[in-house]
């Protein structure tokens, strides 16, 4: 609660936290800019950091650690095997999820790179609400197919739905029936990244798990993300406003045999991750290939301050105040730009705001990036990187090779948690006052370079006639 006129009123953007510690940051010239995204081969990951002026290219390890993480880090155990590191850490997660065995990861694909050695063979199907790239490129990697159940209305960038990342339990059904035997595992990703940072609903949990034993196939939590789901929850679904966020976590991966979670997200910690297990029996499976990919089980490819500062971060994501501070920064902005014509998907998601390129730049063919190259020239005109997750990241059909034009073709300026004031999310308002007045007279972009693997990380591009 603030003050304003000597009135209380309530704001989304109140802050449960103060700064202690800042870091510097430096807008270029134009000229600079120009000069750098050039060099980048118009590709904004190629980009230097302190070639940045506000950075939201992801929300996945860029976040602000609490005195407290830095606290746990300070005591942390670094022995190979058997820390108490590992201890705090695996309490946290068992606390938070219900899990009882949890591997530590470097990050979320390498939770998936160990789930899927062991549980996809050639041809197997793996069914979710929208696979994100680095989830289906393991899938695709193992020789399975990624096939994607989300409800349609998922697709409709104007039209509100309180759960747009819900799974359409009857395609679900449908594609269980078609390939008994065949299924590898269910994955639900909580919020849904591709379809705008959506969330799922519990009641879409649940039905999604009874479908799953019904067909005696095991259901997986993306849960990288799974704290803002939680809050989601709790506003926006009946039964749950009284209910705390852990609570309604528990609840949640209760319905799930495990989960696969990037700690970098709503962990908030620059390094790690971890799969949670239900039964003793797949986590034994698993950890020959942790050993084999990460390190030893009690570390996983972390040190012992990660380990630490995931135990703590885990606490303070689930937090009220901070999630509810949080998500309202994400809501603001998209509020702001939806109110100078900026078109973004609704309703605005959780970790980020998710501007409709193709709508934006209507007259850029969607075979010309125009989510990407709107991301270039934001860059161009502020200093500001953002992230297409479009066409360019949905790659090519591989038994085709042709591109696939997703339906959903956006540019995501990705929030990271507790590092940006409002001031900042003013400023990407202006930003984008000045490209609308231009807009026209942006040009699309074609690969120099089309990199064979995850294509949007490496590639080079050139201006397309």
């Amino acid at each position: 609660m603030i003050r304003k006129g000597g009135k209380t009123t309530k704001n989304n953007q109140t802050p449960n936290f103060k700064i202690k510690s800042i870091e510097a940051i430096k807008l270029i010239s134009k000229e600079e800019r120009i000069k750098a995204i050039e060099k980048a081969g118009l590709n904004i990951f190629l980009l230097k950091s302190n070639e940045i002026f506000i950075d939201l290219l992801t929300d996945s390890g860029t976040n602000a650690m609490s005195q407290e993480q830095w606290s746990a880090i300070m005591k942390a155990d670094e022995s190979y095997a058997g820390a108490k590191s590992f201890d705090n850490f695996k309490n946290s997660v068992s606390e938070v999820t219900g899990f009882e065995f949890v591997l530590p990861v470097h990050q979320g694909r390498a939770a998936e790179h160990i789930l899927d050695s062991v549980l996809i063979k050639e041809g197997n199907v793996i069914l979710g609400n929208i696979h994100f790239d680095t989830t289906l490129a393991h899938i695709e990697y193992r020789k399975g197919i990624g096939i994607n159940c989300v409800i349609k209305t998922a697709f409709d960038c104007e039209k509100k739905c309180d759960f747009k990342g819900n799974i359409d339990l009857e395609k679900l059904e449908e594609v269980l029936e078609k390939n008994k035997g065949n299924v590898a595992y269910v994955l639900t990703t909580v919020t849904c990244n591709s379809g705008g940072g959506q969330p799922v609903s519990m009641e879409n949990i649940r039905k999604t798990s009874e479908l799953c034993k019904k067909y005696s196939v095991l259901f997986f939590l993306d849960a990288a993300r799974f704290a803002e789901n939680c809050f989601f929850i709790k506003k926006r679904e009946k039964g749950f406003e009284n209910k705390s966020i852990r609570e309604i976590a528990l609840e949640m991966f209760s319905f799930a045999d495990g989960c696969t979670m990037s700690a970098k997200k709503d962990a908030i910690v620059n390094m790690g991750g971890f799969i949670g297990f239900r039964e003793k029996e797949l986590f034994d499976k698993c950890i020959p290939f942790c050993i084999l990919f990460e390190g030893f089980p009690t570390y996983g490819g972390l040190s012992g301050r990660d380990l630490e500062a995931i135990a703590v971060g885990l606490k303070e994501g689930i937090q009220e105040d901070y999630l509810r501070y949080r998500i309202g920064q994400v809501k603001y902005l998209g509020e702001e730009l939806e109110k100078i014509g900026v078109p973004v998907m609704k309703p605005i998601g959780g970790h980020a705001v998710f501007v409709n390129g193709k709508k934006f730049l209507s007259h850029i063919p969607q075979e010309q990036y125009p989510s990407h190259t709107l991301a270039v020239e934001l860059y161009i005109e502020s200093g500001i990187r953002a992230v297409e997750i479009g066409t360019l990241l949905a790659g090519r059909d591989p038994k085709t090779e042709k591109e696939i034009m997703p339906e959903l073709d956006l540019m995501r300026l990705t929030i990271p948690r507790r590092v940006y004031l409002k001031e900042h999310m003013d400023y990407i308002v202006e930003a984008f006052k000045k490209l609308k007045e231009r807009k026209t007279e942006i040009k699309g972009l074609k690969f120099k370079f089309e990199s064979p693997i995850l294509r949007h990380f490496q590639s080079t591009f050139t201006r397309a006639e």
